[in-house]
């Protein structure tokens, strides 16, 4: 194809489910370094996403480039906290 199209200016998320934040203990700081610590998110990326397939079953601060309304809900709802970065 010719011409211009914005698939190279796009943004590329990491998508993290709800459930593999449970690896984590109750009451810390989740961001992006964190996950890549961890092994949750690998590879090449502009950010983390936060999708909310599973079940969250503790208490954190979540700190993610992007969040889907699900998984905000659901960490709101056990007392966490959300922040995008």
């Amino acid at each position: 194809k010719r011409g211009f199209n914005n698939v190279a200016f796009g943004t590329q998320y990491l998508p993290v489910n709800l459930s593999a934040l449970n690896a984590f203990e109750e009451g810390t700081v989740v961001d992006a370094a964190l996950l890549r610590k961890a092994g949750i998110a690998k590879g090449a990326s502009d950010g983390v996403k936060i999708l909310g397939t599973g079940e969250l079953q503790k208490r954190l601060t979540v700190k993610a480039s992007a969040f889907s309304a699900a998984a905000k809900a659901a960490i709101e709802k056990l007392g966490g906290t959300v922040e995008v970065v």
